[in-house]
Protein backbone atom coordinates (compact mmCIF):
# COMPACT_ATOMS: atom_id res chain seq x y z
CA UNK A 1 0.00 0.00 0.00
CA UNK A 2 1.26 3.58 -0.73
CA UNK A 3 0.47 5.85 1.70
CA UNK A 4 -0.23 9.72 1.03
CA UNK A 5 0.79 12.02 3.96
CA UNK A 6 -1.25 14.75 5.74
CA UNK A 7 0.20 18.55 5.32
CA UNK A 8 0.78 18.11 9.24
CA UNK A 9 2.32 14.80 8.98
CA UNK A 10 4.72 16.73 5.57
CA UNK A 11 5.61 19.57 8.02
CA UNK A 12 7.21 17.15 10.77
CA UNK A 13 9.03 14.95 8.53
CA UNK A 14 10.72 18.80 6.75
CA UNK A 15 11.49 19.47 10.89
CA UNK A 16 12.98 15.60 10.75
CA UNK A 17 14.72 16.43 7.08
CA UNK A 18 16.38 19.25 8.29
CA UNK A 19 17.75 17.79 11.69
CA UNK A 20 19.04 14.88 9.93
CA UNK A 21 20.70 16.90 7.22
CA UNK A 22 22.41 19.02 10.14
CA UNK A 23 23.49 15.53 11.59
CA UNK A 24 25.09 14.36 8.27
CA UNK A 25 26.78 16.94 7.48
CA UNK A 26 28.32 17.28 11.21
CA UNK A 27 29.35 13.52 10.66
CA UNK A 28 30.81 13.79 7.23
CA UNK A 29 32.90 17.05 8.87
CA UNK A 30 33.79 14.98 11.51
CA UNK A 31 35.41 12.37 9.47
CA UNK A 32 39.16 12.02 8.96
CA UNK A 33 41.65 9.67 7.86
CA UNK A 34 42.91 7.35 10.98
CA UNK A 35 39.48 7.28 12.40
CA UNK A 36 37.63 3.72 12.77
CA UNK A 37 34.05 3.50 10.91
CA UNK A 38 32.64 2.90 14.70
CA UNK A 39 33.38 6.68 15.58
CA UNK A 40 31.55 8.01 12.89
CA UNK A 41 28.71 5.57 14.05
CA UNK A 42 29.51 6.81 18.01
CA UNK A 43 29.04 10.35 16.84
CA UNK A 44 25.83 9.87 14.70
CA UNK A 45 24.10 7.78 17.74
CA UNK A 46 25.42 11.11 19.97
CA UNK A 47 23.71 13.83 17.41
CA UNK A 48 20.84 11.83 16.57
CA UNK A 49 19.84 11.59 20.65
CA UNK A 50 20.81 15.50 21.06
CA UNK A 51 18.20 16.19 18.45
CA UNK A 52 15.35 14.10 20.26
CA UNK A 53 14.97 11.81 17.51
CA UNK A 54 15.85 8.32 17.38
CA UNK A 55 17.66 5.82 14.99
CA UNK A 56 15.82 4.18 11.80
CA UNK A 57 18.14 1.60 10.98
CA UNK A 58 19.30 0.60 14.25
CA UNK A 59 18.15 -3.13 14.99
CA UNK A 60 16.28 -2.83 11.81
CA UNK A 61 15.71 -6.60 10.33
CA UNK A 62 16.65 -7.21 6.69
CA UNK A 63 14.95 -9.59 4.24
CA UNK A 64 15.62 -12.27 5.99
CA UNK A 65 14.16 -11.81 8.90
CA UNK A 66 17.10 -12.70 10.99
CA UNK A 67 20.08 -9.70 11.26
CA UNK A 68 19.29 -6.83 12.58
CA UNK A 69 21.36 -4.50 11.16
CA UNK A 70 23.29 -3.40 14.47
CA UNK A 71 24.59 0.77 13.74
CA UNK A 72 23.08 3.49 13.47
CA UNK A 73 25.07 4.50 10.69
CA UNK A 74 25.35 3.01 7.56
CA UNK A 75 29.14 3.45 6.50
CA UNK A 76 30.35 2.06 2.92
CA UNK A 77 33.71 2.46 1.61
CA UNK A 78 35.29 2.07 -1.52
CA UNK A 79 33.97 -0.82 -3.25
CA UNK A 80 31.25 -1.25 -0.72
CA UNK A 81 28.10 0.10 -2.36
CA UNK A 82 25.64 0.25 0.78
CA UNK A 83 24.54 -0.70 3.99
CA UNK A 84 28.54 -0.83 5.20
CA UNK A 85 28.24 -2.27 8.86
CA UNK A 86 30.98 0.01 11.23
CA UNK A 87 33.38 -1.17 13.80
CA UNK A 88 36.54 -0.72 15.15
CA UNK A 89 38.61 -2.51 12.44
CA UNK A 90 37.88 -0.80 9.30
CA UNK A 91 40.44 2.04 9.70
CA UNK A 92 39.46 5.28 6.77
CA UNK A 93 42.58 6.05 4.85
CA UNK A 94 42.72 9.80 3.46
CA UNK A 95 41.53 9.03 -0.57
CA UNK A 96 39.19 6.81 1.02
CA UNK A 97 35.74 7.32 -1.02
CA UNK A 98 33.34 6.72 2.14
CA UNK A 99 28.95 6.71 2.01
CA UNK A 100 27.23 7.35 4.70
CA UNK A 101 24.01 6.58 5.08
CA UNK A 102 21.64 7.85 8.10
CA UNK A 103 17.50 7.33 8.61
CA UNK A 104 15.85 8.86 11.60
CA UNK A 105 12.57 8.61 13.43
CA UNK A 106 11.09 11.95 14.34
CA UNK A 107 7.61 12.06 15.96
CA UNK A 108 6.75 8.19 14.55
CA UNK A 109 7.74 9.48 10.74
CA UNK A 110 11.18 8.37 9.38
CA UNK A 111 13.56 10.33 6.99
CA UNK A 112 16.44 9.14 4.91
CA UNK A 113 19.37 10.59 3.52
CA UNK A 114 22.52 9.46 2.15
CA UNK A 115 25.89 11.47 0.93
CA UNK A 116 29.51 10.06 -0.48
CA UNK A 117 32.53 11.89 -0.19
CA UNK A 118 36.29 11.70 -0.35
CA UNK A 119 38.62 11.34 3.11
CA UNK A 120 40.43 14.36 3.53
CA UNK A 121 40.51 15.80 0.36
CA UNK A 122 38.96 15.38 -2.68
CA UNK A 123 42.40 16.11 -4.90
CA UNK A 124 43.88 13.02 -3.59
CA UNK A 125 40.99 11.11 -6.34
CA UNK A 126 41.75 10.43 -9.62
CA UNK A 127 39.65 12.24 -12.32
CA UNK A 128 37.21 9.10 -12.83
CA UNK A 129 36.71 8.76 -9.44
CA UNK A 130 35.74 12.66 -8.66
CA UNK A 131 33.48 12.40 -11.87
CA UNK A 132 31.63 9.77 -10.35
CA UNK A 133 30.61 11.37 -7.49
CA UNK A 134 29.57 14.35 -8.75
CA UNK A 135 27.93 12.51 -11.45
CA UNK A 136 25.71 10.48 -8.67
CA UNK A 137 24.76 13.35 -6.71
CA UNK A 138 23.69 15.26 -10.11
CA UNK A 139 21.90 12.10 -11.25
CA UNK A 140 19.32 12.25 -7.83
CA UNK A 141 18.86 15.78 -8.80
CA UNK A 142 17.91 14.46 -12.63
CA UNK A 143 15.73 12.05 -11.16
CA UNK A 144 14.17 14.27 -8.47
CA UNK A 145 13.44 17.33 -11.17
CA UNK A 146 10.64 14.53 -12.95
CA UNK A 147 9.14 14.16 -10.24
CA UNK A 148 5.70 15.92 -9.53
CA UNK A 149 1.61 15.22 -9.24
CA UNK A 150 0.72 13.00 -12.42
CA UNK A 151 4.48 12.40 -13.47
CA UNK A 152 5.28 8.34 -13.72
CA UNK A 153 7.63 6.20 -11.55
CA UNK A 154 9.68 5.29 -14.39
CA UNK A 155 10.55 8.83 -15.21
CA UNK A 156 12.64 8.78 -12.51
CA UNK A 157 14.69 5.68 -13.02
CA UNK A 158 14.45 6.84 -16.71
CA UNK A 159 15.50 10.46 -16.08
CA UNK A 160 18.76 9.16 -13.47
CA UNK A 161 20.25 6.14 -15.58
CA UNK A 162 20.40 8.30 -18.92
CA UNK A 163 22.44 10.87 -17.19
CA UNK A 164 24.56 7.71 -15.63
CA UNK A 165 24.92 6.18 -18.80
CA UNK A 166 25.62 9.06 -20.93
CA UNK A 167 28.55 9.72 -19.02
CA UNK A 168 29.96 6.43 -18.84
CA UNK A 169 28.84 5.02 -15.49
CA UNK A 170 26.29 2.48 -14.72
CA UNK A 171 23.60 2.25 -12.04
CA UNK A 172 22.97 -0.70 -9.81
CA UNK A 173 19.72 -2.38 -10.66
CA UNK A 174 19.47 -4.75 -8.05
CA UNK A 175 19.18 -2.07 -5.01
CA UNK A 176 16.02 0.59 -5.53
CA UNK A 177 14.66 3.65 -3.68
CA UNK A 178 11.54 3.54 -1.42
CA UNK A 179 8.32 5.02 -0.05
CA UNK A 180 9.41 6.58 3.30
CA UNK A 181 7.53 7.76 6.57
CA UNK A 182 5.41 5.58 8.65
CA UNK A 183 7.70 3.13 8.59
CA UNK A 184 11.76 3.58 7.06
CA UNK A 185 10.84 1.18 4.25
CA UNK A 186 7.60 2.01 2.65
CA UNK A 187 6.30 0.82 -0.89
CA UNK A 188 7.01 1.82 -3.79
CA UNK A 189 10.04 0.62 -4.66
CA UNK A 190 11.74 3.42 -6.77
CA UNK A 191 14.47 1.43 -9.48
CA UNK A 192 17.46 3.68 -10.85
CA UNK A 193 16.58 2.82 -14.18
CA UNK A 194 13.31 2.78 -15.93
CA UNK A 195 10.95 4.01 -18.93
CA UNK A 196 9.11 7.43 -19.14
CA UNK A 197 5.41 6.84 -18.74
CA UNK A 198 6.12 3.35 -16.67
CA UNK A 199 5.21 2.19 -13.38
CA UNK A 200 2.27 4.08 -11.20
CA UNK A 201 1.21 7.43 -10.91
CA UNK A 202 2.95 9.93 -8.65
CA UNK A 203 0.44 11.42 -6.21
CA UNK A 204 0.20 14.61 -4.25
CA UNK A 205 1.28 13.70 -0.78
CA UNK A 206 3.64 11.03 -1.25
CA UNK A 207 6.93 10.92 0.42
CA UNK A 208 9.82 8.76 -1.43
CA UNK A 209 13.50 8.15 -0.76
CA UNK A 210 15.10 8.84 -3.97
CA UNK A 211 18.83 7.30 -4.07
CA UNK A 212 21.00 6.22 -7.07
CA UNK A 213 23.79 3.83 -6.63
CA UNK A 214 26.78 4.17 -9.28
CA UNK A 215 29.59 2.54 -10.18
CA UNK A 216 32.93 3.00 -11.96
CA UNK A 217 32.56 -0.19 -14.45
CA UNK A 218 30.51 -3.00 -14.33
CA UNK A 219 26.96 -2.74 -12.18
CA UNK A 220 26.91 -6.26 -11.03
CA UNK A 221 27.05 -6.31 -7.01
CA UNK A 222 26.97 -8.90 -4.28
CA UNK A 223 25.75 -9.21 -0.74
CA UNK A 224 28.58 -9.52 1.70
CA UNK A 225 28.58 -12.61 4.41
CA UNK A 226 27.67 -9.96 6.90
CA UNK A 227 23.92 -10.60 5.31
CA UNK A 228 24.10 -6.28 4.55
CA UNK A 229 26.49 -4.79 3.20
CA UNK A 230 26.44 -4.98 -0.95
CA UNK A 231 29.72 -4.43 -2.94
CA UNK A 232 30.51 -4.40 -6.37
CA UNK A 233 31.65 -7.26 -7.83
CA UNK A 234 34.14 -6.19 -9.95
CA UNK A 235 36.08 -4.56 -6.88
CA UNK A 236 36.10 -1.05 -8.49
CA UNK A 237 34.33 2.19 -6.89
CA UNK A 238 30.91 3.24 -6.23
CA UNK A 239 29.03 6.15 -5.04
CA UNK A 240 25.75 6.81 -3.48
CA UNK A 241 23.48 9.57 -2.69
CA UNK A 242 19.63 10.05 -1.29
CA UNK A 243 17.27 12.88 -0.49
CA UNK A 244 13.73 12.31 1.14
CA UNK A 245 10.94 13.91 -0.97
CA UNK A 246 7.32 14.84 -1.04
CA UNK A 247 5.46 14.86 -4.10
CA UNK A 248 3.40 18.00 -4.59
CA UNK A 249 1.63 19.35 -7.87
CA UNK A 250 4.82 21.72 -8.90
CA UNK A 251 7.68 19.29 -8.37
CA UNK A 252 9.12 17.76 -5.53
CA UNK A 253 10.03 19.02 -2.76
CA UNK A 254 13.49 18.14 -1.00
CA UNK A 255 13.10 17.36 2.32
CA UNK A 256 16.44 16.61 3.80
CA UNK A 257 18.55 20.01 3.67
CA UNK A 258 19.00 22.36 5.78
CA UNK A 259 17.16 25.68 4.30
CA UNK A 260 13.97 23.75 3.03
CA UNK A 261 13.83 24.10 -1.01
CA UNK A 262 11.70 23.15 -3.75
CA UNK A 263 11.18 21.98 -6.95
CA UNK A 264 14.66 20.17 -7.73
CA UNK A 265 16.95 22.81 -6.03
CA UNK A 266 19.51 21.59 -3.14
CA UNK A 267 21.44 23.36 -0.53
Amino acid sequence: MIYIKTPKEIEIMKESGRLLADILYQVSAYTKAGMATIELNDKAEELVKKSGCNPSFKNYKGPDGKRPFPAVLCVSINDEVVHGIPSKERILKSGDVVSIDLGIRYKNLHTDMAITFAVDAIERLNKKTVDMIEITQRALMAGIKTIKDGSFLGDIGFAIQSYVEARGFNVVKKLVGHGIGYSVHEEPDIPNFGKKGKGIQLKNGMTLAIEPMVTEENADVFLDKDGWTWKTKDGFLAAHFEHTVVVTKFGAEILTCLTQTKFGSII
